[in-house]
């Protein structure tokens, strides 16, 4: 037997005064077979990285931030729902296995389980379109996805404040207004995915240790940068080209992976994921002496093109098939991301919102090494059990946003 279950909630106030409410409707958790995490997650770090090869190739010279977890949940969502080509494209660029369902639950609830995370997926349907009983099952099992209801073609400017709205509430209000005024017109499903870390280092940097030094760019310039120093115990390896130093969280689940690059780093990374998992998650072991530079970056953009160049051009097209949605669902008519990183002595604070809109139709040496992040590196924030991807970014300029 089916199980839907209903609640209203107030979620925003539309452009012209009147109350949006949104019904929800849930669909059933389905019976799968128990599986691990990990394959979901090992192609969640495939992907991030090719996006950001990609990302980085449009500027090499700017700072980067995004969410593999959000962006890969966002579009999973969708991969859901897609049939023939379009499910093959998308799952193939999205590295799942065969069968992901168990997988896909088993990481939802890893994300769900850490200290300090916020991670929220929601499927947002226009209250006149039947949405099938089955995806609302697959985006519960993997998800623990709802539909809410809204009237995204009678009010679309109505319906996108109440989206955003909610994105900015699950992200502490650090990614507002995520889809642009005059961006719902003809789409009838927007699914998104938020994710919020606010974490302390288990070893804080002493702020009287901060000092000012220079950073070589990836535009080749000096710039100044304010570096946190520290001398302890960090995890610490090197692999083809790459020094990696892992700087645990409070409470032990959750870690930063920096990895400075050989020569100058003005290149796009083109850093594999085989490379980035042979630095393990071991958080301690060597004592170094640590230089890293205060950062808080941002960015935002529309994915589309990116994904398309990744091999999945079907979804975005008029042979794009998302019946399993519903036999209304149309193409995708955009990807939209957006993520801020702060890091400083204390800790770390970062956020990402994901929203895709569907249309309608480390060994230890006597004295310590010294590691200086003074040329453009990457940071890569995951759950230390089990490697989820979190947050990745490049510093190209610790002195710009």
């Amino acid at each position: 037997m089916k199980i839907l279950r209903w609640a209203a909630v107030l979620l925003a106030v539309s452009a012209c005064g009147a109350s949006v409410e949104a019904a929800e409707v849930r669909g059933r958790v389905l019976d799968v077979p128990a599986a691990e995490a990990g394959p979901v997650v090992a192609a969640d770090l495939r992907f991030g990285l090719r996006v950001l090869d990609a990302w980085c190739a449009r500027d090499p010279k700017a700072n980067l931030v995004f969410s593999p977890s959000s962006l890969a949940g966002g579009l999973g969502m969708a991969a859901l729902g897609a049939k023939g080509e379009t499910a093959a494209e998308m799952t193939g660029v999205l590295g799942w296995p065969k069968d992901p369902l168990g997988a896909l639950k088993a990481r939802s609830e890893a994300l769900r389980g850490l200290p300090g995370v916020r991670a929220v997926d929601q499927v947002w349907a226009d209250e006149g379109l039947k949405t099938d009983q089955g995806y609302l099952d697959r985006v519960a099992t993997g998800y623990g996805a709802g539909v809410k209801l809204l009237p995204l073609r009678s009010d679309p400017e109505g319906s996108r404040e109440a989206i955003n709205d909610s994105v900015s509430e699950d992200t502490e209000e650090l990614i507002k207004d995520l889809i642009p005024e005059g961006a719902l017109k003809d789409v009838g499903w927007v699914l998104t995915d938020t994710v919020h870390l606010k974490a302390d280092w288990e070893q804080e940097f002493e702020k009287e240790q901060t000092s000012a030094g220079e950073f070589s760019t990836a535009g080749g310039e000096r710039a100044r940068a304010e570096f946190m120093n520290r001398t302890g115990d960090f995890g610490h390896a090197r692999h083809d080209g790459w020094t990696g130093v892992r700087m645990a969280y409070e409470g032990g689940r959750l870690g930063m992976l920096a990895l400075l690059p050989d020569g100058d780093g003005r290149e796009c990374p083109k850093i594999g994921a085989e490379t980035v998992e042979a630095f393990g998650t071991r958080k301690n072991g060597t004592r170094l002496s640590v230089s890293l530079p205060k950062a808080d970056l941002s960015a935002k953009d529309e994915m589309s093109t990116l994904l398309k160049g990744l091999g999945m051009a079907t979804a975005f097209s008029d042979k794009a098939d998302f019946t399993g949605i519903s036999p209304d669902a149309g193409s995708l008519s955009a990807v939209r991301h957006a993520a801020s990183l702060r890091v400083d002595e204390k800790g770390t604070e970062a956020a990402a919102a994901t929203s895709v809109e569907v249309g309608v139709t480390s060994a230890p040496a006597e004295e310590p090494l010294k590691v200086v992040f003074d040329r453009p590196y990457l940071l890569l924030l995951q759950d230390l059990t089990t490697g989820e991807p979190l947050f990745l970014a490049r510093v190209a300029d610790p002195s710009r946003s």
